[in-house]
């Protein structure tokens, strides 16, 4: 299997960042690690070896990126808008450098986002705040209301990064197209704390007519051996 790691300073966010590549062509998948993760998370977690097959067929090419999230939303001593301007900059590390090198690397145009935990919460808030960047997403256990990591608040920018609200509100005609042009695969366990979240943005997203799979888990579901068995079940759209 072809594995590469990457690292440069990032304009962005002013230090040195990385990321490992797996694969060598195929769909491009950005993957983000769970809460203040590193980016060779899914490599130790066994989630790289349990998509060897699609890695090595060349159907898949994993992007893992790193997180800032001890540098954002879970830097407590910040404010809440001092987080969402950190979080602000991540968005355009990857928007601005880590997109296109996956483009200089990959030419195919199909992109996927994927992360489970507080990494499913990145790529759903990536793809909504911008529509038409992802053609697939998937949601692993996730966690999209950003209150309950950072309590109330009243910064515009924080209510911007947080899909269980925003979204509610969200009107765009232009933007509303582009997320139902996007792929959203939301899986959850039935006993995992944060189902009523998913339940929640799942009648959000239906309410904008926004089609999507939110898939109910027996269990709790909230560990690496279930996300590898939900990542093999959703990587190919098959659910």
């Amino acid at each position: 299997m072809n594995r590469e790691h990457h690292r440069w300073y990032s304009p962005s966010l002013s230090r040195d960042m990385e990321l490992l590549v797996f694969g060598h062509s195929g769909a491009r998948m950005l993957v983000f690690p769970t809460s203040q993760g590193r980016f060779y998370e899914w490599e130790d977690r066994g989630m790289i070896e349990a998509l060897g097959e699609q890695v090595e067929n060349g159907w898949i090419q994993l992007f893992c990126v790193d997180s800032v999230d001890a540098e954002s939303w879970y830097a407590r001593w910040k404010s809440p808008a001092e987080r969402a301007a950190r979080h602000n900059e991540y968005e355009r590390y990857l928007l601005s450098e880590v997109l296109p090198l996956t483009s200089q690397r990959n030419s195919n145009p199909f992109l996927m986002l994927a992360g489970a935990s507080f990494g499913a919460y990145h790529a759903l808030n990536f793809s909504l705040r911008y529509p038409g960047v992802a053609d697939r997403v998937i949601g692993l256990s996730g966690l999209y209301d950003i209150k309950q990591i950072i309590g109330d608040y009243s910064a515009e920018s924080v209510y911007r990064n947080d899909p269980s609200h925003f979204m509610i509100h969200e009107s765009n005609r232009g933007r509303l197209e582009g997320i139902r042009q996007t792929e959203i695969i939301l899986a959850i366990g039935q006993d995992d704390p944060n189902r009523q979240d998913n339940e929640h943005i799942s009648s959000v997203l239906w309410s904008k007519d926004v089609w999507h799979a939110l898939r109910i888990w027996d269990g709790w579901a909230h560990d690496w051996p279930y996300w590898r068995q939900m990542i093999r079940t959703y990587i190919g759209g098959s659910d």
